[in-house]
């Protein structure tokens, strides 16, 4: 098979075995997991073949038109580059490593057949924007993905949180999505076609008309698919779904699409240097509102939802300071040790026997009782927290020192503000990651809660899969060298002063941590319990119900007490309330959108009922009051006819009487 033929097949596998799992899954369910495992293996398996034919040489395009549109044409375009081809080895083999995950994690669920459908249209949705030349095309994919993770995240649809939470995700994504598609037209607007090639071409000769128009647009759709600040919000509440589901969509699909998409289209971001502050700002914002609000959480998901988000915010601060390749190698890096993290929680919850929740407060003993997990998300975590020579050192390096580059205005065209920017911020969050990842590990592993019953070992295919993904969290950081020729061929190499401030940072980070937590274990274990129970009467399920509804902490058997043996209390004090809840954003939210929507709501539903009710109401009694008066006139009685007929003649004849005499006169 030739490249090009190869690289169709990559997203069309998945896709066909998307639908003939739906097709399939009820009267056939023996083909379920074949037909999720296998077609996204393959799809993998030609995705690296794809990057290896592709290699370091030049893009690859191939183009055909779809439709004459009388304008703009939209082509069936592929584009394939290092970008695409690694990114696209990233998603298969991450899609993968999920499927199989899958098989155990949800062996027993009833609605596996069209959750493994889902998740292979998912991934096939997200290869189609890696892989095509056009925007159009990469719109489809890119909704596509949109309505899957709707699907997902409510897969336990029974639940009032994974409602809320999949319709939320939807919503807020959308809210993105509307500028993003204005800015797509915009832009193909000026630059006269939706291919991606030529859209890159225009802007090199300087034929951009309205760059900062666009790049703010189509920063709004990245903001809310990319979980940016400020249309984040969605990413911790979409934890009410599946873990596997959670790994997929932090790791490798969904929030991956906006960087990637920024990525790809940086030249028109940095024709504006407003829109690189604009996004530099974002980044910081983003970066240290997540590491705060991680270090309050007591959800294991939610935590690894804020880290994701803080992590998304250095790719998009390495974009911010024109440096894509340390945004690309971050986005592959951060998804091989994120894909671990979540199914390590996901070995932990099913530990636990429960669907979603994890909460840390309750947790004792893991360690001995689930070692592939604790071992692995052990290194995980050092990756997250960037210390050598994990994956995640690296590739966080890369972006910091990008960030100096710029700041030291070494970077051509980009503003300093937006190098100091990301630098400080970057930094900043490196201390913050380091804390909460030190606090999960503290007190997932080695917590003193009520420790839960033991539900059996985990299926191996479970543990299987973290041992997959802990080769790549080890070893991804020796490809550094090596990813320049595949990317713009900027060095991707530590700098000295970034790499002794970010290990230096992140070391007393963690520290501090551990120093806190060892105060508070004492505390904790000085305190009596009446001290810290909120509500005595409350069993266990109950406090896991209140927890998930409010995010708040579970101590002992209680929701909603504050648990004297958090570290993130003492280091957070009067701020950890605040970051519990996302400082209050959803709040913000619902006082500017939400009330001012249902009191419009209310008083269309008083003007349709009052007004307009009244008016068709009235117009429908008229008629009905005549046709009563008339209905009493038709009794049946040929007397009474023959009565009214005999008054009637009379009243004409006297009427003709008094007419005639009227003349006469």
């Amino acid at each position: 098979m030739t490249l090009t033929t190869t690289a169709v097949l990559v997203p069309l596998l998945p896709f066909l075995g998307a639908v003939a799992g739906l097709l399939l899954g009820r009267r056939a369910p023996g083909f379920v997991r074949p037909l999720a495992v296998l077609p996204t293996l393959a799809a993998a398996v030609l995705a690296v073949d794809v990057a290896v034919g592709q290699g370091t040489g030049p893009a690859t395009d191939v183009a055909t038109e779809l439709t004459p549109t009388g304008s703009i044409p939209i082509d069936l375009a592929l584009h394939l580059d290092g970008f695409a081809v690694l990114i696209a080895v990233l998603v298969g083999v991450v899609a993968t490593c999920v499927q199989l995950y899958s098989t155990g994690y949800l062996r027993n669920d009833p609605r596996y057949a069209s959750y493994a459908a889902l998740v292979s249209l998912f991934t096939s949705a997200m290869l189609l924007v890696v892989y095509t030349g056009d925007l159009m095309l990469l719109l489809v994919g890119w909704e596509v993905m949109g309505i899957c993770s709707y699907f997902l995240v409510g897969h336990y649809w029974e639940t009032e949180a994974a409602r809320a939470a999949s319709l939320k995700a939807f919503l807020v994504t959308k809210l993105g999505d509307v500028p993003f598609l204005f800015g797509i037209f915009a832009l193909a607007a000026d630059a006269g076609t939706f291919r991606i090639t030529g859209i890159l071409g225009t802007v090199a000769s300087g034929g951009l008309d309205h760059p900062t128009l666009i790049a703010l647009l189509l920063l709004a759709g990245v903001a809310g698919k990319s979980a940016q600040f400020p249309l984040h919000t969605w990413l911790p509440d979409a934890m009410a779904g599946p873990t596997p589901v959670s790994a997929l969509i932090h790791a490798a699909t969904m929030v991956a699409a906006g960087i990637y998409v920024v990525a790809r289209l940086l030249p028109v971001f940095a024709a504006s240097a407003a829109a690189l502050v604009v996004m530099a700002v974002m980044a910081a914002l983003t970066m240290v509102g997540s590491g705060l609000a991680a270090l309050a959480q007591d959800d294991i998901k939610r935590v690894l939802a804020y880290s994701t988000v803080g992590q998304l915010g250095y790719m998009l601060g390495a974009l911010a300071v024109g440096d894509r390749g340390a945004a690309v190698f971050h986005l592959i890096s951060h998804g091989a040790f994120k894909a671990l993290l979540f199914l390590g929680a996901g070995v932990i919850i099913h530990a636990a026997g429960t669907n979603s929740l994890a909460a840390m407060s309750r947790m004792s003993g893991l360690a001995r009782r689930i070692p592939d997990a604790y071992w692995t998300m052990t290194v995980a975590l050092l990756a997250l927290a960037a210390i050598p020579p994990f994956a995640g050192f690296f590739s966080k390096e890369a972006v910091l020192g990008a960030a100096e580059h710029a700041a030291t205005g070494a970077a051509h065209g980009i503003p300093g503000a937006a190098g100091w920017t990301v630098l400080i911020s970057g930094l900043l969050t490196a201390l913050l990651t380091a804390a909460y990842a030190t606090r999960l590990w503290l007190r997932a592993f080695r917590g003193k809660g009520v420790e839960a019953p033991d539900h059996g070992r985990q299926p191996v295919v479970m543990n299987a899969v973290l041992w997959a993904l802990f080769v790549p969290t080890v070893a991804l950081g020796l490809a550094a060298p090596l990813l320049p020729a595949w990317f713009d061929g900027r060095s991707l190499a530590p700098t000295l002063t970034t790499s002794v401030l970010g290990t230096g940072i992140a070391l007393v980070g963690g520290l501090v941590t551990y120093a806190a937590w060892r105060h508070t274990t004492v505390l904790a274990a000085r305190t009596p319990i009446g001290a810290v129970v909120a509500a005595p009467d409350a069993g266990p399920e109950a406090a896991e119900e209140t927890a998930i509804a409010t995010h708040a902490p579970v101590y002992g058997d209680n929701a909603g007490a504050a648990d004297p043996a958090d570290p993130g209390r003492l280091l957070l004090g009067p701020l950890q309330p605040h970051a519990a809840v996302g400082f209050h954003l959803d709040a913000v939210y619902s006082a500017l959108f939400v009330r001012p929507v249902r009191a419009a709501a209310t008083l269309v539903r008083f003007l349709d009922r009052a007004v307009v009710d009244t008016y068709v109401s009235g117009a429908g009694a008229a008629p009905r009051w005549l046709g009563a008066a008339v209905r009493r006139a038709q009794t049946g009685n040929v007397q009474t006819y023959l009565g009214a007929l005999l008054a009637g003649s009379l009243v004409l004849a006297v009427a003709a009487v008094l007419v005639a005499t009227g003349t006469g006169a």
